[in-house]
């Protein structure tokens, strides 16, 4: 592919990035998004679960972003790079901030995500703090605010993958959370990246790890994060699809998810909106329950 339609290709994939409101986005998901304009997949229906291959490398990729010149792309943010620990609260001079209760938080595998995610509002908009793998363990203050609000929950964000799955058991183990917090993983799920139809990613690395997964409906729950200790109950059952898929050493991170979809869906999760029933699913419902049914209470 030439170099000249490689770089418009890289302008329409940064304007796609950026829409609506002019949003930002990492240098990751600007790659997917290039992924996308060039072999739109996306847009196939979700019954057929499938993912599909990079449409361009990432070294031609990082070769054309490097034509463009430092700076050239709006809405591109420079990558996290990890600072010394600092203690929650220095944003603000308030000497109350932990007096009170903190009903959500949102915990990405990802910094940059989590960077990505900062950078657009969602702590504000959605009343919830948003924080990386690097941050973690979580500050107690933060743990003492979690503990104030009533059924508070901590979110997990993670890639579609064998070590991303063993996030929130990781997060259980490192974390001690207050008695009556709930963590709940958000995805990705490999069927979650099937549905989407999301680019995968290939490495020898993660070949091995999907054994210690149970399958579903196995009644072995005996994965990372089963058992005793702070992560029981986190572990994923997998389906026949999603193991098949990750034995091939496939991933998806959540990088490839394109931007605005991942901030409307976070936004919709964290404040458990529910999704609205389609007609369909309604008229199935009906169907049920017989049209003719007389009401009996």
């Amino acid at each position: 592919m030439g170099d000249a339609i490689v770089d418009r290709v890289l302008r329409t994939a940064a304007e796609k990035a950026a829409e609506p409101g002019q949003l930002r986005f990492t240098e990751r998901q600007l790659y997917y998004e290039v992924c996308r304009v060039l072999m739109p997949w996306h847009r196939a229906p979700r019954r057929a679960q499938f993912t599909s291959a990079p449409a361009l490398t990432y070294e031609a990729y990082l070769a054309a972003l490097r034509r463009h010149g430092p700076g050239s792309v709006d809405g591109l943010l420079p990558p996290v790079v990890p600072k010394p620990r600092q203690a929650a609260g220095r944003h603000t001079p308030e000497p109350d901030l932990f007096d009170y209760g903190l009903p959500r938080l949102l915990v990405c595998e990802s910094d940059d995500i989590a960077a990505m995610l900062r950078a657009n509002g969602v702590p504000m908009e959605s009343a919830c703090p948003v924080y990386g793998a690097s941050e973690l363990p979580l500050d107690e203050g933060v743990l003492r605010m979690l503990a104030l609000a009533e059924r508070a929950t901590v979110y997990l964000l993670h890639d579609a993958s064998a070590r991303g799955l063993t996030f929130p058991a990781r997060f259980a183990r490192s974390a001690d959370l207050p008695d009556g917090v709930r963590v709940v993983p958000l995805g990705l799920r490999p069927r979650q990246a099937g549905a989407l139809h999301l680019v995968h990613g290939r490495g020898p690395a993660y070949a091995a790890v999907p054994a210690a997964f149970p399958a579903a409906g196995s009644g072995l729950v005996r994965g990372p994060g089963a058992g005793q200790g702070p992560g029981q109950g986190l572990a994923f059952e997998l389906g026949r699809w999603e193991r098949d898929w990750l034995r091939r050493g496939r991933f998806v991170e959540v990088a490839a998810v394109n931007p605005a979809s991942l901030i409307r869906t976070v936004h919709r999760l964290v404040r458990e909106v529910r999704t609205p029933r389609s007609q369909l699913t309604e008229l199935r419902q009906v169907r049920r329950a017989g049209f003719l049914s007389w009401p009996t209470a």
